[in-house]
């Protein structure tokens, strides 16, 4: 819709061929507001003991006030009409037509809807709900639950901890409510914002703790493996005379055994002294 028509307390916005199922409700709330309801829905007959004058007149204002809140690249389409009924019937064969084309196009932007990261709940809500307004208006209606669930599959991935948690706490013999699923994703919103969360917070702060762990684990593996090689580099050998291993770790063939046992006994202590 375009420009708006307002007088002290009532305002419409300028229909230019696209939201018609929420223009024609403002333009029918608007016309009960200026009382000249009655011209809805009557073609021909008026109302009983009215003068012909004044149904004319009274169908004259409605249909003017209609016209005052269209624009201009869409009256060209019912320049003809001249009964208030009439018009609106001819709006509602040019852009409420139940035809599968609409129908699937609809459809499709309805499915293929998803709210952005850090996008507004109010305005996906607001989005959501023109999509199915419009769908209802030809012919394709959706029970509340199908709505809720349907509301829950267009949240970004940010929100999948909030959407487990509502469907998870729906019992088998209740169901999900379309305003209570939007009341809830309303009050996470809002407690995001008052402690100053983004909308990737969830996601990222998850992902951050996982790469601290793994940090403070390899952290502690390089150390251990530090510590076990600077111990070692102490350590000499009782065969060849030269540090870094022990006798049974040694290349050197030459020299004799000797006691076995003795000199085993001997390094476990050097090296318990060493460690």
């Amino acid at each position: 819709m375009g420009a708006m028509v307002e007088d002290a307390k009532f305002r419409v916005d300028k229909f230019n061929g696209q939201k018609f199922s929420v223009w024609k409700m403002q333009m029918e709330d608007y016309l009960y507001q200026k009382d000249l309801y009655v011209t809805l829905g009557r073609k021909t007959k008026m109302p009983t003991g009215m003068k012909d004058e004044e149904w004319n007149l009274l169908n004259r204002k409605a249909l003017g006030t209609i016209w005052l809140c269209l624009a201009t690249s869409v009256t060209f389409n019912i320049s003809k009409e001249t009964t208030t009924s009439g018009l609106m019937e001819a709006f509602s064969r040019l852009y409420e037509k139940p035809l599968a084309s609409n129908k699937v196009f609809l459809m499709k932007r309805l499915f293929n809807m998803k709210m952005s990261e850090g996008g507004s709940v109010v305005d996906h809500s607001n989005d959501f709900n023109t999509v199915t307004s419009q769908l209802s208006s030809v012919g394709v209606n959706f029970d509340d639950e199908i709505r809720a669930l349907l509301f829950l599959c267009s949240l970004p991935e940010s929100w999948n901890g909030l959407v487990m948690a509502i469907s998870n706490s729906v019992s088998r013999s209740s169901t999900l409510k379309f305003d209570d699923v939007v009341d809830a994703i309303l009050s996470e919103e809002m407690r995001r914002k008052s402690f100053g969360e983004t909308s990737g917070n969830a996601l990222s702060a998850e992902s951050t703790g996982r790469k601290m762990e793994r940090g403070k684990s390899s952290g502690y593996r390089s150390k251990s493996k530090k510590g076990r090689a600077k111990s070692r580099s102490r350590i000499v050998c009782w065969k060849c005379g030269k540090k870094g291993h022990l006798k049974k770790d040694c290349r050197s063939r030459k020299g004799k055994e000797g006691d076995a046992q003795q000199e085993k006994n001997h390094e476990e202590n050097v090296i318990g002294e060493v460690l």
